[in-house]
């Protein structure tokens, strides 16, 4: 069996028998000529239910999921509300976590709630209070690890055991299928934002869906042209282009976030690191069990809210902007960018976290920006202090 950069630059395409073209060609064409009445050349009729550049990134991640089949969609958001709709009806129950992604919080609270679906808030990291959160209508088990924004780590294989009926349903996209394949563990369902680690340059959206089963494949490819959250032909083709690095970029985004990692955890101004590489990560044992290196997401947590926004105002090298997983270093003050909608809920964020995506930048370059950014908040807390003496 091919490994996983062998099949990250050539599974899903080979060059066509025409030109000979090395990388898939970019098929900006809405509708296929038919050799006879419906009778499709190849299974091509109309790039809403198909189109030949997005079946080779679906075939490319499939194979780096050791999954059967993988379905593309327009974004990860696209990607998420689909399974949804595919694993859940009027007076069914999902179980998600205390800490995930608000987009996907908020899809379920606001929108699916009215459709009569119920949602239950559990700390996923504890496997009995998740068996003990499942009902008999329970459809849906919705695990992000590590988590968005405070990294925590999710047993997957613990939580598989104790589904039952319900479909796990596991959002990969911190760990990119380079440093984690849930299926392995027993997730029915891995979902990714290609936006971050597999697009990898902050430059196209998308999302993906990969999974085992025939049915479910059926239901997302009735979604996928149905509903029509489709990505464009360009997006998957920068996508897969992506794709074929990601190995590489993700060495290099890891050897980054250790040294981060282990620099702000030595800071006086810093209260906490969170960070699964960390010895002292309550997940640290199951991470290295489950995942080939850590990952690039580094979250701190400041004394004070003041210090987490001072902090993230002072970087100049780490762009404040939200998203994640591009070559480039980012931070971001969850509480009021990414997880706003969350705000007052089960889900709410510590004000005092700062999330940082951590790019492959040069690692002096980046650890010399952090400590000029400390600087600045050390400087702001001496002057707060001074304030309250006088």
């Amino acid at each position: 069996m091919p490994g996983f950069s062998t099949n990250a630059i050539h599974a899903g395409y080979e060059p066509d028998s025409l030109y000979g073209a090395i990388n898939p060609p970019i098929y900006a064409s809405t509708t296929f000529a038919q050799d006879d009445l419906a009778v499709t050349r190849n299974g091509y009729e109309y790039t809403r239910v198909g189109n030949p550049t997005i079946t080779a990134l679906e075939k490319a991640v499939a194979a780096l999921e050791g999954s059967a089949y993988a379905v593309a969609f327009a974004s990860g958001m696209a990607a998420i509300d689909t399974v949804l709709r595919v694993v859940l009806k009027p007076g069914d129950h999902i179980v998600i976590g205390s800490d995930a992604y608000g987009g996907t919080y908020r899809l379920i609270q606001q929108i699916f709630t009215q459709w009569g679906v119920e949602n239950s808030v559990v700390n996923m990291t504890d496997v009995g209070a998740v068996q003990a959160a499942l009902r008999p209508n329970t459809k849906a088990i919705w695990v992000e690890t590590p988590t968005n924004p405070a990294l925590d780590i999710v047993d997957i294989a613990a939580i598989a055991d104790i589904k039952g009926q319900a479909t796990l349903v596991v959002d990969n996209t911190f760990a990119s299928p380079y440093l984690q394949r849930p299926c392995e563990f027993g997730a029915d369902i891995v979902v990714h934002s290609t936006t971050k680690y597999i697009g990898g340059h902050s430059d196209v959206v998308g999302g993906v869906v990969c999974g085992n089963t025939p049915e479910l494949e059926e239901q997302l490819r009735f979604f996928f042209g149905w509903v029509g959250a489709i990505p464009s032909p360009f997006d998957t083709y920068l996508s897969g282009r992506g794709l074929k690095t990601l190995a590489v970029r993700m060495e290099r985004h890891c050897d980054n976030a250790e040294a981060v990692a282990t620099f702000l955890d030595a800071q006086d101004a810093v209260a906490r690191v969170c960070y699964p590489g960390l010895e002292s990560h309550p997940g640290h044992e199951v991470a290295a069990r489950q995942m080939k290196r850590f990952g690039a997401m580094v979250s701190v947590v400041f004394h004070t809210e003041e210090q987490a926004v001072t902090f993230c105002r002072s970087t100049k090298l780490f762009c404040l902007a939200e998203s994640l997983g591009g070559v480039e270093s980012l931070v971001e003050h969850p509480a009021t960018m990414t997880h706003l909608a969350v705000e007052g809920s089960a889900l709410a964020v510590p004000r005092e976290l700062v999330r940082i995506s951590v790019g492959i930048e040069d690692e002096a370059d980046l650890i010399a920006d952090l400590e000029q950014a400390l600087a600045v908040v050390a400087a702001g807390a001496k002057g707060a202090q001074a304030s309250l003496s006088s």
